[in-house]
């Protein structure tokens, strides 16, 4: 039997929260630095729920005052070095080192300081003054300094390297020369253009974002977390693997409101992944799932992190479009862990919860329905066409109001009242601090899209990604040419190369880059290349968001398949490798959309014979996939068995229909071979 699970307190999921995502990694402060930092946290939080629900201020005036509160607090919230955080180093005024208090200020005034001369602003592009040439270098490097603190080295690095591209441009080897660009250049269309800092990506965490966050945070605090828990619990425990199956369930409508795959899986993890083991799942199995299931939180509608909020601004289409969108993809995710879930339960002969381990559906819904009102209001009105922010005012509105009858109710009304009041002050807090890394992230990824706007690297990439595919692409169909009939068409066989070099970029960016910052700069570098493969915009960018979200749960850097791996007390590694293998659902999904569009609902090709024939294909795929990985299908594979079926999910996802019927009849062979044969239900015999 397997050792039983310890429990974690939630002290220890708060560390663990903090070892795994540098976001958590918060400093110990003294009160009055404490109080001072709440206080504006809070405010922030009044300023963008006023905003939202009476007026956006302009657009500059907006970003830098969101951007240069976030910078103040950042540099009083975290320390130079994560393992100081507990502890002051040299001379400091109330416990913060004093070079802190310098870069927190100086953010604060570079960032403010292009609101305070907008009015110039059309005079000064392309002939900055010398006191614009050091506000924007300050900010640079004060912008650097907050990211490396509250999301690691990555994505400083690579917006020096772009800085160092604009700079040597003419030291650059091939098709990547450019004329280079002089530092007051760099700067000025970096600091006083909206191309690059105060650009798109820090205006959507400003505008829409904080929004989201704040809503998420007041959702949890009403017990809309607890609820999706309790309700998935209810609704698919009972069947076998039942905690692994309410892990999958529970994440997908905890995504609904949260777009964090490692506090997903800290939160969810802490009650399913000592269920699973507790029922005989492995240690790294069952901190898989959660991982795996948590990452589909970022894909998942309305929230969908921040994503759905840049392709609103990037495309120029409304929310409800890309939610649509978003809908079967989703789906397709958790789909593929389920199976995968439900085949390893059926191959190891794993129950489910026992009726007296399980709440009653019914009673979930009768005590938590007034927590799911909020959330309702909010899909309602995106769906009807409000704007993102005024419907996130509408749904944080009604969350306070929730949250004031369920104290009242449980308190009476003057003690309900002021521990209604408490909550909303910790909740908006809580929603601040959590935008604090999001904020600078987008900041200083704007450094990179501003450089590729201002050197057209992006397109010059595209070229050399689509020349390697296309000579790819015309081998291989020589090779495939002995068969009698045409498989795949050169431009199929270009189209899948220029996606694999594609997908292996994000995932690999993604290893050290935060989801949001990822796509940002893959729209601005991969987006062109599948642009010049005349893929749809909409598709293009859901294809680079998507493999970007699965670095999450690709090792070397799994994050969130560490944070469950600490859960369970496994191997993080081993968890990492089976989290991207339960993943596979969401890998080959991006490519059944970006061959049949029709699967996005909303795209210009849409058919609804191609939508049925793309979603049969997909989620046949899925199936013959998970069973080659899990080795069992009605019951354990044959050797030729599980070689085959990969070929045929891969088949079957394919857009051409002899493809795809080629690899439905392996399915349906290996299908009718272990029916007629009696290996149905078979179990080989497996130690648990």
């Amino acid at each position: 039997m397997t050792d039983a699970p310890r429990q974690l307190s939630d002290a220890d999921l708060r560390a663990l929260e903090e070892e795994y995502d540098p976001e958590a990694r918060f400093r110990t402060v003294i009160r009055p630095v404490a109080i001072l930092s709440g206080i504006i946290l809070f405010l922030l939080s009044v300023y963008h729920f006023y905003t939202a629900g009476f007026g956006i201020p302009r657009a500059t005036t907006h970003r830098g005052l969101h951007m240069g509160v976030s910078l103040f607090i950042i540099f009083l919230s975290f320390s130079a070095l994560a393992r100081n955080r507990h502890k002051t180093d040299g001379f400091a005024i109330l416990g913060v080192p004093v070079t802190d208090w310098v870069l927190a200020i100086g953010g604060a005034v570079s960032a403010f300081y292009v609101p305070w001369i907008y009015a110039q602003l059309q005079f000064r592009v392309g002939n900055p003054l010398a006191i614009d040439i050091v506000m924007g270098t300050v900010l640079l490097l004060v912008l650097m300094e907050a990211v490396r603190r509250s999301m690691g080295w990555p994505l400083p690095v690579i917006a020096a390297l772009f800085i160092a591209y604009a700079y040597f441009g003419k030291s650059m080897p091939g098709i990547l020369v450019h004329p280079g660009a002089d530092w007051a250049t760099i700067v000025s269309h970096l600091y006083l253009t909206s191309q690059g800092i105060y650009g798109t990506a820090l205006g959507v965490i400003a505008t829409y974002v904080f929004h989201f966050v704040l809503f998420g945070v007041m959702a949890q605090k009403i017990g809309l977390g607890q609820l999706f828990i309790d309700l998935a619990t209810a609704l698919a425990g009972r069947f076998a693997g039942g905690p692994a199956k309410v892990s999958v369930i529970s994440s997908a409508m905890l995504g609904t409101i949260s777009g964090s795959s490692i506090a997903n899986t800290v939160t969810t993890g802490a009650l399913t992944i000592p269920a699973m083991i507790k029922i005989g799942f492995k240690r790294h199995f069952a901190a898989a799932v959660e991982a795996a299931s948590s990452t589909g939180g970022q894909i998942t509608p309305p929230v969908m992190g921040a994503v759905a909020f840049l392709m609103v601004e990037y495309l120029g289409i409304p929310l409800r479009t890309i939610l649509i969108a978003a809908i079967v993809p989703a789906f397709m995710h958790f789909f593929g862990v389920l199976v995968q879930v439900h085949l390893e339960a059926a191959r190891l002969g794993i129950r489910g919860l026992r009726q007296e381990e399980l709440p009653k559906a019914w009673k979930v819904l009768r005590e938590g329905w007034l927590s799911v009102f909020p959330l309702v209001l909010l899909v309602w009105m995106l769906m009807s066409g409000r704007t993102p922010f005024l419907s996130a005012f509408w749904a944080i509105a009604a969350c306070m109001v929730v949250y004031l009858i369920q104290r009242i109710t449980a308190a009476g009304a003057v003690q309900g009242v002021r521990e209604t009041a408490i909550g909303i002050y910790e909740g908006f807090v809580a929603g601040a601090r959590q935008s604090l890394a999001v904020t600078a992230a987008a900041a200083l990824v704007g450094v990179v899209i501003g450089i590729v706007t201002l050197t057209g690297v992006g397109f010059k990439i595209a070229f050399m990604v689509t020349s390697v595919a296309a000579n790819w692409a015309t081998s291989l169909h020589g090779v495939l040419a002995v068969l009698p009939f045409e498989l795949f068409s050169i431009q199929t066989l270009t189209l899948l190369f220029t996606l694999l070099m594609t997908a292996v970029v994000c995932v690999l960016m993604g290893c050290g880059v935060p989801t949001t910052a990822n796509y940002i700069i893959m729209v601005a570098v991969a987006a062109p290349v599948l642009g010049m493969m005349n893929v749809e915009p909409l598709v293009a960018h859901f294809f680079v968001f998507y493999f970007g979200v699965l670095a999450d749960v690709t090792p070397p850097v799994a994050l969130a398949a560490y944070a469950g791996a600490g859960i369970a007390g496994a191997n993080g590694f081993k968890a990492g490798n089976t989290a991207f293998r339960l993943s596979m659902g969401k890998a080959l999904v991006p490519f059944v959309f970006v061959f049949s569009p029709s699967l996005l609902l909303v795209t210009q090709a849409f058919t609804l014979p191609d939508f049925v024939l793309a979603f049969a294909g997909a989620v046949l795929g899925i199936v013959a996939l998970s069973a080659a990985i899990t080795n069992w299908l009605l019951g354990p594979l044959l050797t030729v068995e599980r070689l085959l079926l990969p070929i045929a999910a891969l088949l079957m996802i394919a857009p051409e229909i002899v493809s795809t019927l080629i690899g439905a009849a392996i399915l349906g062979v290996v299908l009718l071979r272990q029916y007629l044969s009696g290996q149905s239900g078979q179990r080989p015999q497996t130690a648990v």
